[in-house]
């Protein structure tokens, strides 16, 4: 199974979230975090230890463009692994958790102020058709991170790809790159 998004922006800020957004805000409480996550995962270990624990994976250096964002289920063969597609980037180690039933790729900007009302309204805007949010089996999942472009309408659009894979046990995502860039300007060109 393959969910497909078009014309995903990163609100002008370098870097894509990719998680159970609630299981966040149970993290922050858990670990009594400030309302500006963005402060607190940049100044400390609390973003590393996130990442880690299968909260939230991120995604550094995403060019100012519109995407095409896919999520891969099922062993369904990526899309930017098939003929025509131009794979640069491909990461694997990635693990996230979902609690809530749902996964959803989101923006940095959300952390500068991740408070119950701006949480609130970023779910009530995702209700809306054509936003990055799936519908998932709570458990754990490994992630591998593909990034490059997809042919659509004949045309080359810049793309992540996240290939999810169901898990039976609690997984750790020790060794990824949190700093990895992701970059595509140009590449699909």
């Amino acid at each position: 199974m393959r969910h497909e998004f078009s014309e995903v922006l990163n609100d002008l800020v370098d870097y894509f979230l990719l998680g159970d957004i609630q299981l966040l805000e149970r993290f922050k409480h858990q670990h009594e975090l400030p309302d500006d996550l963005a402060h607190a995962f940049t100044h400390g270990d609390s973003g590393d230890q996130a990442v880690r624990e299968g909260v939230v994976l991120p995604l550094a250096g995403v060019d100012n463009l519109p995407y095409r964002i896919l999520f891969t289920l099922d062993n369904h063969t990526p899309a930017l692994r098939e003929p025509g597609s131009r794979l640069k980037h491909r990461r694997n180690g990635y693990v996230l958790q979902v609690e809530h039933g749902v996964l959803m790729l989101y923006t940095w900007r959300i952390l500068q102020h991740f408070t119950p009302k701006t949480l609130g309204d970023l779910m009530a805007r995702y209700q809306v058709p054509g936003r990055p949010i799936i519908e998932l089996d709570n458990g754990w999942y490994d992630v591998e991170v593909l990034a490059g472009a997809l042919v659509r309408d004949g045309l080359y659009e810049p793309a992540f790809e996240f290939v999810l894979k169901k898990r039976w046990s609690r997984g750790e995502a020790a060794g990824v790159d949190t700093g990895y860039a992701f970059g595509l300007r140009g590449y699909f060109d």
